[in-house]
């Protein structure tokens, strides 16, 4: 009986496949890192052909023989980040310009000099950043020659990672979701398709972008060469809003925060378009039947890459693992405070030429205490992003958790120490997976709503409370407030 989602998430750092069961439990799972090319400082770039074939062969390691149990696939990715291929042959013409690059900081200045920001926020829900895809494209368009030539002769395909994902699977497909197509700055919130407008404003051309559609339902189907069988595709969506519908925030209000690579808060905000007047964005959480629900949302760009650079650039860790166990180890910080702004900063400060800070360092200093004020500097941060969502008029009354950060149990509690809320953490931690799995199930018609499949495949969850002096509290946000000024 088909009656299994495999879920593909394709992360920033890895790749991953998933099968999950009707009640929501993971069986099986495969994952390949990805190579990180940072050919110069502020650039990122991913081989897109690496993400697909890793993709794929993690995918036939979980399928296996039995391909008949899977109803259906679906499909998570690390958002914004940009492939330009051949529409025709399927060739590569670049490698992906990743959403943590910040090349495209001077152009985004320069729309912000000309007065663009207040009427490309109005309509897209988004800020003038390099972090999102439509500046990508346009550096593409206009430093690479191959990418420019495919546009000039009419082949050109630009895409998020779902939209290549699919384009692969399924031997020419071109499209993507409502939740990743309106991270491009090329989707009007209120708009079907991509705009003509926009994409003049960019200079993008509109024949280039894929097909916006749902995020579940029947959306594409996988071509049997590559797991043996023609399986529907029924669930796409960024890797936040896919978190999002994974931890149920499905109702107005209800927020999540994922710490993975980076943090990212989403709060519900029903059928009502968002609009910040904190610099926070308007992004589309899901589309069914063409209707949109909406969620408001704060980023900040590093935040498990921190502890990644002290592993593997600083050489003070041995594993993500030990932060936890140094941070017990010591009664505080000793004033130490980091500000992680290794790519900038993001929501609500948008500096992408800010610079990361370690502060307060004494010859007392160690690595505990370093490794402690890196996992403050979570907290830190959401607090920051905390203010502003209450500044918007959507202020948190608990926060639910997840990403890999979420398992260290220091850090959760002290989430909840500086917000001052109650936090919540599912016992199954990989949440962002799960959305794309209940996107999928209900996208085939194995449950009747997203209501009913979250309710189905949810399990439990762990509860931290808030247990901090205010005056500790208070100490803590001031040294970051005076080191950020610094950043």
């Amino acid at each position: 009986m088909a009656d299994r989602i495999l879920v593909l998430d394709a992360g920033t750092t890895s790749t991953r496949a998933m099968i999950f069961a009707p009640d929501g439990k993971m069986e099986a799972v495969a994952q390949a890192e990805l190579t990180q090319h940072y050919p110069r400082p502020g650039w990122v770039e991913h081989d897109a052909a690496e993400i697909w074939e890793k993709t794929l062969s993690c995918a036939r390691e979980v399928v296996g023989d039995d391909t008949g149990r899977i109803a259906a696939i679906g499909i998570t990715n690390q958002r914004e980040t940009v492939v330009a291929w051949d529409r025709n042959s399927g060739e590569l013409l670049a490698r992906a310009i990743v959403w943590q690059d910040r090349r495209t900081a001077q152009f985004c200045a320069g729309m912000r000099d000309y007065g663009h920001e207040p009427e490309v926020q109005r309509r897209t829900g988004l800020l003038l950043d390099p972090y999102f895809s439509g500046t990508k494209m346009r550096w593409m368009l206009d430093h690479d020659e191959a990418v420019r030539a495919a546009a000039d002769t009419g082949t050109l395909a630009f895409g998020t990672i779902e939209s290549w994902l699919v384009y692969k699977l399924s031997g020419g497909a071109h499209l993507s979701d409502a939740s990743n197509a309106s991270r491009t700055l090329l989707l009007a919130l209120d708009g079907a398709q991509f705009d003509e407008d926009l994409c003049e404003l960019f200079g993008v051309p509109r024949a280039a972008l894929p097909e916006v559609v749902d995020t579940h339902g029947a959306l594409a189907e996988c071509d049997p060469q590559w797991l043996g069988s023609a399986i529907p595709i029924c669930g796409l969506a960024g890797d936040q809003q896919s978190a999002t519908i994974g931890q149920g925030c499905l109702f107005f209000g209800e927020t999540k925060a994922t710490y993975g690579t980076g943090a990212f808060v989403l709060t519900n905000k029903g059928r009502d378009i968002p609009r910040s007047d904190n610099r926070l964005l308007g992004t589309v959480l899901y589309q069914e039947d063409g209707e949109r629900t909406y969620a408001i949302e704060g980023a900040c760009f590093v935040a498990g890459s921190l502890v990644q650079y002290l592993r593997d650039q600083l050489g003070l860790i041995g594993s993500a693992e030990e932060t936890e166990e140094l941070a017990r180890s010591i009664e505080d910080s000793g004033e130490v405070v980091i500000v992680p702004a290794l790519a900038g900063l993001g929501a609500p400060h948008w500096k992408p030429d800010a610079r990361g800070v370690i502060s307060g360092l004494s010859f007392a200093s160690g690595r505990a205490q370093i490794a402690r004020a890196a996992l403050e500097a979570m907290a830190h941060q959401t607090h920051d992003l905390a203010s502003a969502f209450a500044a918007d008029g959507a202020p948190w009354s608990h926060l639910r958790i997840d990403g890999g950060m979420s398992a260290n149990e220091w850090m959760a509690q002290d989430l909840a120490d500086i917000l001052d809320l109650e936090v919540e953490r599912p016992e199954f931690i990989e949440t962002t997976a799960l959305g794309a799995a209940i996107l999928a199930a209900v996208g085939c018609g194995m449950q009747a709503s997203l209501e009913d499949a979250a309710l189905a495949m949810r399990g439990g969850a762990n509860t931290f409370t808030p247990a901090m002096a205010e005056d500790v509290r208070e100490a803590r946000l001031a040294r970051y407030a005076k080191a950020l000024s610094a950043a």
